[in-house]
């Protein structure tokens, strides 16, 4: 019987060893199969290598990258992150040049020269001709080594006269070379570089087209499959910045600043023959291509204005209402107030043009209700630059001030002045200072006129304007602010009348400031002549030689490398 028994427990082992456990599908099938349905058998699968990891599996610190020596010092940052690899071959991952995919990131460069340049454009020909040394005599051009990389596809071969420096030594070299030219990224502009337009595009301006400008580069990602993977699941996830253009019209703001607008005698007499817009024809696309312009009125409006008479006419001023379309018309966004005619007509007139502005949604300032609403600086951001204007009037005369209970324009306190551009400053703001000084026919600045606009700068200020002269005067950099003593007129008929006026008051200065990432990179002198005692034209090319020559030679540059 136990032989039996043992005999039954082998065969049942045996016949549990000899079976399989159920197998589960590696592949979920839907539906059922019809009884005379057959399953195709499966291919035999040939072994294959081992399956690369997902990019979640490979920690981004761990990718070794090569960088270009053509990269530019803005882009290396945004990489600092990754560890250099030790050769090109051994990377990870590479960026550098490459040929404007989509993915690629997109690099603008300037022709730069220094500030007192009178050379104004150029073409790319001439550009690659100097570049090669085939010009007589070709310019020195300065470069950092990262931007001849960058820009040699383009240009071809560098002559002698290109020469490398550090991007710290470039600005100096330039201004100590007579005629010399340099090529920096756009993130490396500043106020004492003047850009030179090429193919009439310039970087600085609002209507600048990247397409139709040849300085530029593109910079991008090349690797291995799966580091490119973890790259961009890192950039998704906000772990790794996305590669960003040096130049981004989201953080520019271009503002217009211009001198003094009077529209009475001459000018009103104009606009009545030939149109409220008339004296604004010809330099309208100036003013309105800006973000902001700046308009300084000198005079206020009023609605009991009388009609207006040639020379000679009063000096006590006011102007019609509806000569407020010219303001309109060429794009007005500010208007200063520092002038010595806004109570000319009366308080009353001055409290109505406020009216107006305020009915339009223009800022104004320097002038109030009361010395403290005068006083004050007004506060814009655009394009996350934040600016503030603030402006006073020293020249008087003493009736035109506000007081705490009168309105008025601002007299010019300095010590709060100051403490108020101290504080803005701190706040983050770009200060524009302006003044309506003591009138002065000429050129040039007087050592009171230096003392007092210094101390705007010292203060704070970036930019530091005079908009009271009706002769345009010169300019200087001070302590990293530049400072344009007088603008000269906008729109004002003061033409030569037999030696009474002097010539000059017919040039004017219209300054198209540049402010990037909230700082100040560039300034573009615009210069026009007064015609028909009304209406302003750009100026020809020789009448801007010769005016910027006169301008330069009493300028004295100050803090220049």
């Amino acid at each position: 019987m136990r032989k039996l028994i043992f005999t039954v427990i082998i065969f049942i082992f045996l016949l549990t060893a000899c079976s399989q456990p159920p197998v589960e599908p590696t592949v979920a099938v839907e539906g059922t199969l019809a009884p005379n349905e057959t399953i195709a058998a499966t291919q035999s699968v040939e072994p294959t290598e081992a399956v690369i990891p997902t990019a979640t599996a490979i920690p981004l610190r761990s990718l070794t990258v090569w960088t270009d020596p053509a990269l530019p010092t803005m882009l290396l940052d945004q990489v600092r992150m990754l560890p250099a690899a030790a050769s090109q071959d051994e990377a990870a991952l590479k960026l550098g040049l490459a040929q404007n995919s989509a993915d690629d990131v997109e690099w603008i460069y300037a022709l730069a020269a220094p500030f007192s340049s009178l050379l104004d454009t150029m073409t790319l020909a001439d550009l690659e001709d100097a570049w090669q040394g085939l010009q007589e005599p070709s310019p020195v051009i300065y470069l950092e080594s990262a931007t001849l990389r960058a820009l040699e596809p383009l240009l071809g071969a560098p002559d002698s006269n290109v020469q490398i420096l550090p991007a710290d030594e470039i600005l100096a070299a330039a201004w100590d070379t007579p005629g010399a030219l340099a090529l920096v990224p756009f993130e490396a502009l500043e106020p004492r570089w003047k850009v030179i337009a090429l193919d009439g595009q310039s970087p600085v301006r609002n209507d600048f087209q990247a397409t139709a400008y040849p300085l530029k580069a593109y910079f991008g990602w090349q690797g291995k499959e799966e580091a490119l993977a973890a790259l961009q699941l890192a950039v998704t996830d906000g772990e790794f910045p996305q590669l960003t253009s040096n130049r981004d019209p989201s953080r520019m703001t271009v503002l217009i600043m211009t001198g003094v607008t009077a529209l009475v005698r001459a000018t009103a007499v104009k606009m009545e023959e030939k149109g409220m817009t008339y004296p604004g024809e010809a330099v309208r696309d100036w003013l309105i291509n800006a973000d902001l312009t700046h308009i300084s009125n000198e005079v206020s409006f009023s609605p009991v204005c009388p009609d207006p008479v040639s020379y000679p006419g009063p000096l006590i001023f006011c102007s019609k209402p509806e000569y407020i379309e010219l303001l309109d018309d060429v794009g007005t966004d500010i208007i200063e107030l520092t002038g010595n005619h806004g109570v000319d007509w009366g308080r009353d007139a001055l409290a109505y043009s406020l009216n107006l502005y305020r009915q339009r949604g223009w800022a104004y300032y320097a002038a109030g209700e009361d010395v403290f609403q005068a006083r004050e600086a007004v506060t814009i951001e655009h394009n996350g630059n934040k600016l503030a204007f603030i402006g006073c009037n020293p020249a008087g005369p003493e009736f035109i001030w506000a007081t705490e209970t009168q309105s008025g324009v601002a007299n010019c306190d300095y010590p709060w002045m100051w403490e108020r551009i101290r504080q803005l400053t701190a706040e983050g703001y770009q200060v524009i200072a302006t003044f309506q000084y003591f009138e002065a026919y000429r050129h040039y600045v007087e050592p009171f006129e230096e003392r007092d606009f210094r101390s705007m700068a010292d203060a704070g200020a970036v930019i530091v304007s005079g908009s009271q002269a009706h002769h345009p005067m010169a300019m200087e950099f001070y302590q990293g602010s530049f400072i344009h003593y007088g603008l000269g007129n906008l729109f004002f008929d003061q033409m030569h009348r037999g030696g009474l006026i002097p010539d000059a008051t017919r040039k004017e200065f219209i300054d198209r400031y540049v402010f990037y990432n909230n700082r100040h990179i560039s300034t573009e002198i615009l210069t026009a002549m007064l015609e028909d005692y009304a209406r302003p034209r750009p100026m020809t090319a020789a009448e801007r030689y010769d005016f910027l020559t006169e301008i330069f030679a009493v300028t004295r540059w100050g803090d220049v490398p």
